[in-house]
């Protein structure tokens, strides 16, 4: 008769090894999926980090242009957040935190990003102009919002404000403006590893944090047929939506939060937005780029926040 502990034992190492292997096997696909999809790998970790910052599901909001996804959070006088070209609603995720307690935070996907149609075909600033319009008349009628827009999303911003003045009322432009900048360094569509090298020196700065190859890799995957592509299939129909001469009649108060590493929209260009534009104030983020909420989110916020609550006190 065998002693009857020694079966536990063996059962229990049983189930170790047999668990712990599954446990690594997981892992090695985790790994080799993160390896093989970085930018596939980050939007999903960043989306779920929407979800744990204590945003609604995001749900689908139909306008003309097709279904966008829209996350909510929160309470409060509405910040509408933009994100940029090629990116998508989880770039605010390390920023809605610290945001949802005193505002309701409303997120969209931007057409053709994200989960947000259309899914294929030509995509152009109008597109975007029209998306947010129509949105904005669904989530906050007869009640006007402040925008902070990143890079593309801070054009789309500017023309709500200049075409729309009643439905915002105050801009937060990050990086990005509805003018015409003079951007003479390379491609946005990176073709090889060099190429992309020198497009994230551009967008991080110099100092910026060195990006791995295996993602410098997937980013020029992806952005054959990504967003950005599909924006910039048709370049004439993208100038025609510019402001140049124009921001005389934008009348709401402008705030510019600026990456000071960005060689992109570099600090001459937010210059140039302050001085056309009747009320305008530059904030510079010195050791920040081109996405500053997501490359340094800690200064992202305390300057965002700070002047949110310096309007809510005016």
């Amino acid at each position: 008769m065998g002693f009857p502990g020694g079966r536990i034992v063996s059962s229990l190492l049983y189930v170790f090894v047999i668990g712990g292997g599954l446990f690594f096997v997981l892992a090695f696909f985790a790994g080799l999926v993160f390896y093989l999809h970085p930018l596939a790998a980050n939007r999903f970790f960043e989306r779920r980090a929407l979800k744990r910052a204590g945003s609604l599901q995001a749900r689908l909001i139909s306008v003309s242009t097709g279904n966008l996804t829209l996350w909510e959070a929160g309470g409060g006088p509405a910040v509408l957040l933009l994100h940029g070209a090629g990116d998508h609603a989880g770039t605010w995720s390390k920023i809605v935190p610290h945001l949802k307690g005193k505002y309701r935070v409303l997120i969209p996907d931007l057409p053709g990003h994200g989960g947000s149609e259309p899914l294929q075909g030509e995509l152009d600033i109008e597109m975007m102009f029209t998306a947010v319009n129509e949105l904005l008349d669904l989530v906050s009628p007869g009640e006007p919002v402040t925008i902070v827009g990143n890079s593309l999303g801070a054009w789309v911003a500017m023309l709500v404000a200049d075409r729309q003045p009643e439905k915002t009322n105050r801009l937060i432009l990050v990086n990005g403006g509805a003018i015409r900048g003079d951007y003479k360094g390379p491609g946005l569509i990176p073709r090889n590893l060099d190429e992309a090298r020198q497009l994230m020196s551009v967008l991080m700065g110099e100092k910026g944090e060195k990006v791995p190859d295996f993602v410098l890799k997937d980013l020029i995957r992806e952005s054959q047929s990504g967003p950005l592509m599909r924006l910039m299939a048709n370049p004439s129909k993208m100038g025609a939506s510019l402001l140049d001469g124009k921001l005389g009649g934008i009348h709401q108060p402008v705030d510019l939060l600026w990456g000071g590493l960005d060689q992109m929209f570099d600090l001459s260009y937010a210059k140039r937005l302050a001085d056309e534009l009747p009320e305008a104030r530059i904030t510079v983020l010195e050791n920040c780029g081109h996405v500053p909420q997501r490359q340094c989110p800690a200064a992202f916020t305390a300057a965002l926040l700070k002047i949110l609550e310096n309007f809510s006190g005016d």
